[in-house]
């Protein structure tokens, strides 16, 4: 226990900085890091180094090198530079590299060197340069922040979606700020410089002084500044050699403290952990390194090579030419367990499971002593916490042990921190192995989420790992191992030195059908790398037509598109190709690529209907469909023409088109219906009135209803309307008009050749208060009209099987009883008792029933 402590480092009375190894570093660099721009991005992740020879008073010949390495070294990718001068260089938050140059230019870089975009940070960052820059990041993304040789700020808070911000001027302002930071306060990027011995703060709209409370007199000038990572506190090196620590927003002090070191710093960063009330910062110069706080000494280290710092969410990343180390607060739960003398819970559990593998008595008294005290629970807690912020396995895994040991005489402890704990440290001991190269603490672990570690590990092409962690953890298909295949897949469709037939062939032989795959995504990749003809094979493994046909769509590949919309039956898909190939093609090419696809024929023709009319015409035209043609003259006559000349010349094409079609009955009608029309625009002349566009029935009928009852009859033969038509007509129209005199003239005139009675013989007669069609008989229409005296005149001439019937109707009861009995019928005699309802009526029912008596006896 002892020689572990031995790198402890006591900062006051309350805390302990310990500082370990993390690789041993490989790199072979032939220059020395100052002669360098150092980018390192944070939560374990890669190191970009620029051979900057623009630094040097006489540039280098050569074109400098870009190299870009894993935490531990390994040489993930290397460039040559053949841009402009960089001025700075720094890791999104999506390991994507920026490299700021000095027109103002803002170069991406992938993880292995590829070139993603660029963007600039406007026409004044061109016309004066850069000076300097810090790439920042925040809860929205990574930024960008550029001082100009104007000495103007200009930033913008999210590279992702650039918008750029020129913040206002310093009042004069003639030099270079000797420092100059970042703060993020309430989701808004600020600037804060110094400028001799006063600070400035610049948000969107003004620029203000503001002055740290509680700082030592006698500064002249501000030499450093460091904000913590989470951007709550900062951190200022003053020329007297003091350190002022406080917070962000400059309105409280935590401590001060003199290094009694006036020369300026090459690096100064906060070092804290989560959730701790210690506040400390590192400062390094050049062979030296200094932890300081509110406590009146510090820590000090001799750096024996050029360091560089690199903060983190619960400390700072040291490496150098030879080493990388990490330097942070070491956790309550360790201090705890391990500090000499400890007698915490924690601590004499990890003794009594020592004794116990020692198979000595003690392990006994000292499970005793915890399980006295109650304080079992807290020892197995401990040991779990503390195994999670240990590097080295062999004390994870005596940490775990005597948590395990511990849980044995617990009843109902819960597995689930233990479990986790255990699950959480294999990957972690994966990821920190040297050839991966990632060394995150459990903090960072915790707070970069499992999913975003799978996503930095699919960025490094390690698939094989990212999967088995998937299948370790179980995690659900969609969100792990197809996702990471699905990556693979993409990053699969690059090598263009195998064949397009063999690299398909093998994506599908890994995929296969697995879930929250889409090999239309795959596909689009390959096609955005110019390869076509991958793509189109691996849209054949893609069950989804809906996905296949936007891409063969992008692809120029429509006639395919068009095969699998209609494959998919979709017809808003088959549409949307439809369109697209009208666009694309000639008009002959895309009628004759719609004779090719029936479907697609028929679905355009469809949508012609609603749209395009003319192109409809030429599609019937095409094909010599004269039936379709005709019909579409028939259409165009009432839709589009208003002059009755060309309604009538449109219809005499459809008549035509009839005839071509064979279909006489068709043409026929046509051409009849042509003579109405000009017979309806003649008799508007002669009569007044309004014809146009009535039916030959209601044309008859206006003409009667208007007293022109000749010009009715006329019409009659000259179109053939049958007599009962004619009949029904004109017995409608006289009995609307009321016309009862010149109704009973025509009953007369021959024979009605629709009697005079609705009904059949053996049908139940409707009451008179029954809803009648339009057109009956004189003696229904008589009753429609209330009319029961014009009724009886036709119920007397109606023969005798409708007698009954009609004198019902008309409510002559009395009569109707006597035919009944007359005809001795006793259907009829039911009929009419059936109307025998109220009390007048009452004669007649016993009349009925005598009858009946005697036709029984009878």
């Amino acid at each position: 226990m002892d020689c572990y402590t031995a790198n402890w480092n006591p900062l006051g009375d309350s805390a302990f900085y310990r500082k370990y190894e993390l690789y041993s570093m490989d790199w072979d660099l032939k220059e020395e890091l100052r002669d360098c721009l150092v980018a390192a991005a944070p939560y374990g992740g890669p190191i970009a180094l620029l051979r900057n020879p623009w630094r040097k008073e006489k540039a280098a010949s050569v074109r400098p090198v870009l190299d870009i390495y894993s935490a531990s070294g390994m040489p993930l990718a290397s460039l040559l530079w053949k841009s402009g001068p960089v001025v700075s260089l720094g890791w999104s938050a999506e390991e994507e590299l920026l490299c700021v140059q000095e027109d103002g230019a803002v170069l991406v870089y992938g993880l292995h060197g590829d070139f993603r975009r660029h963007f600039s940070m406007g026409n004044e960052v061109l016309q004066n340069r850069v000076l300097d820059a810090r790439i920042f990041h925040t809860e929205f993304g990574s930024g960008v922040a550029i001082l100009t040789g104007a000495h103007r700020f200009t930033l913008s808070a999210n590279v992702g979606d650039l918008k750029l911000r020129r913040m206002p001027e310093v009042p004069g302002l003639q030099s270079a700020p000797s420092c100059w930071t970042v703060l993020c306060q309430d989701r808004v990027a600020h600037i804060l410089l110094a400028v001799g011995p006063d600070l400035y703060l610049l948000d969107h709209a003004a620029c203000s002084a503001v002055t740290p409370p509680g700082l030592a007199p006698g500064v002249s000038s501000f030499l450093q500044m460091a904000v913590s990572f989470t951007y709550r506190h900062l951190a200022l090196f003053t020329d007297t050699g003091y350190i002022w620590m406080g917070t962000a927003s400059l309105k409280e002090k935590l401590c001060e403290f003199n290094c009694n070191i006036r020369a300026p710093p090459k690096q100064m960063v906060w070092c804290s952990r989560p959730r701790s009330k210690e506040r400390a910062v590192v400062v390094a110069w050049e062979r030296r390194l200094m932890v300081v706080g509110d406590a009146p000494e510090s820590i000090q280290f001799v750096l024996d090579e050029d360091s560089y710092l690199v903060p983190e969410l619960d400390g700072v990343r040291i490496f150098s030419r030879s080493t990388h180390e990490f330097l942070h607060e070491v956790p309550a739960a360790s201090e705890e367990i391990f500090k000499i003398a400890s007698m915490a819970p924690g601590a004499l559990l990890l003794e009594a499971q020592k004794e116990y593998e020692k198979e000595s008595q003690k392990a006994d008294e000292y499970l005793r002593e915890i399980q006295e005290l109650g304080q079992l629970t807290q020892a197995v807690q401990q040991c779990i916490e503390a195994a999670g912020h240990e590097h080295q396995p062999d004390m994870q895994k005596s940490l775990l042990r005597a948590a395990s040991f511990g849980k044995c005489f617990l009843d109902r402890f819960p597995p689930d921190s233990f479990v986790h704990m255990c699950q959480d440290l294999r990957v972690l001991n994966a990821v920190r192995d040297y050839h991966i190269g990632i060394p995150l603490t459990y903090s960072q672990y915790k707070q970069l989420t499992i999913q975003v570690l799978l996503d930095r590990l699919v960025l490094r092409r390690l698939y094989p790992l990212a999967i088995q962690i998937c299948e370790y953890l179980r995690l659900p298909e969609v969100q792990g191992v197809s996702r990471i295949l699905a990556h693979w897949a993409c990053y699969k469709v690059q090598q263009k030195d195998v064949s397009d037939e063999d690299v398909a062939r093998a994506i599908n032989q890994k995929l296969g059908d697995t879930p929250g795959v889409s090999y239309s995504d795959i596909a689009a990749r390959a096609y955005g790398c110019g390869r076509t003809e991958l793509a189109i094979k691996l849209l054949e493994y893609e069950p989804r037509s809906g996905e296949q046909v936007p891409l063969l769509l992008k692809m120029k590949r429509s006639k395919l598109a068009l095969s699998k919309a209609i494959e998919s039956g979709d017809t808003d898909l088959v549409f949307t190709v439809l369109l697209h190939l009208k666009n694309e093609l000639n008009r002959g090419d895309f009628f004759m690529t719609l004779r090719n696809q029936p479907m697609a024929l028929s679905l355009y023709r469809q949508f012609c209907k609603h749209q395009e009319l003319e192109t409809l015409k030429d599609l019937y035209n095409q094909d010599d469909n004269h039936q379709e043609l005709g019909s579409f003259h028939i259409r165009a006559s009432y839709a589009a023409e208003e002059r009755i000349e060309g309604r009538v010349a449109a219809l005499q094409t459809a008549a035509d088109a009839f005839y071509k079609a064979k279909n006489e009955f068709a043409a026929k009608a046509t051409e009849d219906q042509m003579r109405l029309l000009r017979l309806q625009r003649r008799l508007e002349d002669e009569l007044g009135g309004q014809f146009l566009d009535l039916s030959l029935h209601d044309t008859v009928t206006t003409l009667i209803l208007g007293g022109h009852n000749k010009r009715a009859e006329q019409l009659a033969r000259d179109f053939r309307i049958p007599d009962k038509r004619l009949w029904w007509l004109k017995l409608t129209a006289l009995a609307d008009l009321e016309d009862w005199e010149e109704l009973e003239k025509f009953s007369k005139s021959k024979k009605s050749p629709i009697g005079y009675l609705r009904g059949q013989e053996g049908c139940a007669l409707p009451s008179p208060s029954t809803r009648f069609l339009s057109s009956k008989p004189f003696v229904e229409i008589c009753m429609k009209q209330h009319n029961k005296y014009e009724a009886k005149k036709y119920a007397s001439r109606v023969g005798p099987e409708q007698k009954v019937k009609a004198l019902l109707l008309v409510g002559d009861v009395a009569q109707a009883a006597d035919v009944a009995i007359e005809h001795r019928n006793e259907a009829e005699l039911s009929l009419v008792l059936s109307h025998c309802t109220g009390a007048t009526d009452g004669a007649t029912a016993d009349k009925i029933q005598r009858a009946r008596a005697q036709a029984q006896k009878k």
